[in-house]
């Protein structure tokens, strides 16, 4: 076996690990695209009514997996999912359409304890909590259910205020055009 073949334990290890499992899931669908649809969304959004919803998991590497999020014609969302020292974390890239940074963009938070395998909650971090105060209690989760659903959702403690979408994993369609700024 060469050196730097994994061993059996090694890969027990991964096959154990909740993130590395569900990084592994999110790294299954680079490439890929695929519609939703709100399942939540507590007070209504209106913005996200009579469009197209469309995630793609853009691209993924060992520091980093961009998953831009479009809204109808509106390209300005990408969620970044990336390892850190203790876990996970997600941040909300927010552009103009001139690829320019949103004044509210790389907000979110980070994983507290190993979650699980198929869904990972994101405390609200310090950023978020400074450039949006309401959302210092925010807890964002994403979801991955092979071959059936992706969900993103938030939800914020001690308030009524939920969100979710759902994307159809049995169902890819056409990769969209690229985020903006992306």
């Amino acid at each position: 076996m060469p050196d730097d073949a994994p061993t059996a334990d090694a890969r027990s290890d991964r096959e154990r690990d909740p993130q590395l499992v569900f990084w592994s899931s999110l790294e299954s669908l680079c490439g890929q695209a695929f519609e939703g649809r709100v399942t939540e969304s507590v007070p209504p959004d209106p913005s996200f009514e009579a469009v197209t919803l469309v995630m793609h998991v853009r691209s993924c590497d060992l520091a980093e997996i961009r998953i831009p999020f479009h809204v109808g014609e509106d390209r300005s969302r990408t969620w970044v999912i990336t390892p850190t020292s203790v876990g996970l974390r997600l941040k909300h890239d927010h552009r103009h359409e001139d690829g320019s940074e949103d004044e509210v963009t790389q907000y979110g938070g980070d994983t507290r304890g190993q979650g699980a395998s198929m869904a990972q909650d994101f405390l609200a971090d310090a950023l978020t909590a400074s450039l949006v105060p309401e959302a210092a209690t925010n807890v964002w989760t994403v979801e991955v259910r092979p071959g059936e659903v992706f969900a993103y959702a938030l939800r914020r403690e001690g308030t009524d205020r939920r969100f979710r979408v759902e994307f159809d994993l049995a169902q890819p369609v056409d990769s969209p055009p690229p985020p903006w700024g992306g």
